[in-house]
């Protein structure tokens, strides 16, 4: 039967589906163990002196080289200022409302970002996601600092000072986290960390006091540094999640990109443009550099050679901050470093940064979808029924594409009984068989296809919904009712998939029964090879397709009775 065929074409979709996913997997672990290009950190000059030696996560060859500067005038020779004692191997731990966070002295490095609203799982509620880290062999730091030419500059690689090592919030909205380093031409530094209350937002300044004779010249970098991220998979046997890990860019000529560990390893980044940013991703959470400076930036990636690559991406400006002799100034940067928590990412205020929560190709669909989801759940108050309420307003919206469909099902199955005549009539002449069943569905006005429309049309919305699960991390350990504590990860007892299996049945013996016996082994068949793929689906998504089916069962129950009694 033709409606069958197209049935069957879904079905093998899915399988391919599965192969697809698990290629991808294959494929993402070769490159995993893939050898990293050698030589010198992404090849880039250095045209400057170091404040410091080298530390734990990256050495001066890492740190960008500087843009041509406008050659200053003549000047005497600065005098020798005593260099900044050093504040020894201690770090500086901070604590807000929403993180708690250390800096390294040495170069004044961000080292590690603990996000204290976001456990690691529903089991662990006293732990919380550590984002960045330094711990060996794995790595993901935050660098900044100042570049330049003729002079030494508080570069990642310098020694900073610092007043204190404990810094709480408390009730305050705002507060500094300050290092000091005095270069040997009496140049003073003061790199400001600020915190803010009720954000992941780090406004970063470069305070300079020029107190040496001649102008000060010099341009402000960010950049992060990561090893690669292996993602826990969520998905059983069909692999790791799906879910984008790596660098990303965004610029006013080229819009969002992603630049992958394989695309860092092929070549390095070297782009310029008057506006953008850069970030690392993984899953539900981002760090990304927010250039705050005016005037073009220059960003750039690079891969290390060592035994496990460290990846970097960052960018740095293109126009010089200038301070006369005598004056002070500043440079700043901005760095947000949380969870990709849509509404936060709005109010940066930095163009394409919300792409980051990455739907891919169904963004369209997805983006519509969440917004609505997010609506119903501020009146609900659950991600669980807001799922619920959201299925039913998609039903509703295909309630009369449905209803056409499910009364041609109703005539369909009416016509079972000389469908089954005429498949005996004609036994192995099928192509009689087929012309004659054809004739008899002109004659009654019945589409054939009619019947998987339905299935045809929720399939993107299915798909956009799978990605708006499993990117939004608002739904991340969301909890619903009774052993559903988190919509994101798979049904810990498998019942939602279960459930959902017998009701994909239960649509097989309303819906006409296929003529061909092979084709009715294999419509028989659907149910239990669905409900094995959706065991390993998120339980938000599994709710669903759970919730719509049951909504179909009753849709199609009714409107089968109504025309095979008329």
């Amino acid at each position: 039967m033709f409606s069958a065929d197209l049935q069957r074409i879904i079905l093998l979709g899915a399988l391919g589906l599965i192969v697809v996913m698990i290629w991808q997997s294959w494929l993402e672990f070769q490159q995993q163990y893939a050898p990293a290009r050698g030589g010198v950190e992404s090849g880039r000059t250095e045209s400057i002196a170091p404040g410091g030696a080298s530390n734990r996560t990256g050495d001066i060859r890492d740190i960008p080289a500087a843009p041509a500067l406008p050659s200053p005038p003549a000047a005497p020779g600065p005098e020798e200022a005593p260099q900044t004692p050093p504040a020894g191997g201690d770090l500086i731990h901070i604590t807000t409302d929403l993180v708690r966070a250390q800096i390294d002295p040495r170069g004044g490095d961000l080292v590690r970002v603990e996000l204290l609203r976001h456990p690691v799982s529903v089991d662990k509620p006293d732990e919380p996601f550590v984002l960045m880290h330094r711990d060996h062999p794995d790595l993901f730091v935050a660098q900044s600092g100042l570049i330049g030419s003729g002079r030494e500059y508080p570069n990642h690689g310098v020694q900073y000072s610092v007043a204190q090592l404990q810094y709480d919030l408390g009730d305050r909205e705002m507060m500094e986290v300050a290092l000091d380093w005095s270069a040997p031409d009496g140049v003073a530094y003061q790199k400001v960390f600020r915190f803010r209350r009720d954000t992941y937002r780090i406004e970063i300044d470069f305070r300079v006091d020029n107190r040496s004779p001649e102008p000060w010249n010099g341009f402000v970098y960010g950049q992060l540094k990561q090893t690669e991220v292996v993602q826990e998979s969520a998905m059983g046997f069909l692999g790791r999640l799906p879910s984008y890990q790596g660098a990303a860019i965004y610029t006013a000529e080229e819009k969002y990109e992603k630049i992958d560990y394989g695309d860092m390893r092929e070549a390095d980044l070297n782009r310029t443009s008057p506006s953008g940013w850069v970030a690392m991703m993984q899953h539900y959470f981002v760090a990304a550099w927010l250039p705050a400076s005016a005037g073009g930036h220059q960003f750039f990636s690079g891969v290390g050679a060592a035994a496990k690559p460290q990846y970097r991406i960052g960018y740095n400006a293109v126009e010089p901050v200038q301070i006369a002799p005598g004056e002070r100034g500043a440079l700043s940067a901005v760095l947000f470093v949380g969870p990709k928590e849509q509404k936060r990412l709005r109010r940066q205020q930095a163009e394409g940064l919300l792409l980051t929560v990455d739907y891919g190709w169904f963004t369209p669909i997805a983006d519509p979808l969440f917004w609505l989801l997010e609506k119903i759940h501020g009146l609900v108050g659950n991600w669980g029924w807001a799922i619920v309420l959201l299925t039913v307003l998609v039903k509703a919206v295909f309630y009369p594409l449905s209803a056409a469909s499910y009364k041609s099902m109703a005539r369909m199955k009416k016509l079972q009984p000389r469908l089954q005549t005429l498949k005996e009539r004609y036994g192995d002449d099928k192509q009689k068989f087929q012309q004659e069943m054809m004739k008899l569905y002109k004659t009654e006005k019945v589409n054939p296809a009619g019947g998987c429309l339905p299935i045809l049309v929720q399939i993107p919305v299915f798909i956009a919904l799978y990605w708006t699960l499993l990117e939004s991390v608002e739904l991340r350990q969301a909890d619903f009712l009774l052993w559903i504590r988190d919509l994101s990860i798979p049904d810990p007892y498998f019942v939602l998939p279960l459930i959902m299996g017998a009701s994909m049945l239960a649509q097989f013996f309303l819906n006409p029964a296929p003529v061909d016996p092979l084709q009715k082994k294999i419509m028989m068949a659907m149910p239990i090879v669905f409900t094995v793929f959706f065991l390993w689906f998120p339980a938000g998504l599994v709710l669903y397709w759970v919730v719509n089916n049951l909504l179909s069962i009753a849709q199609q129950y009714y409107i089968t009775r109504k025309y095979q009694h008329a």
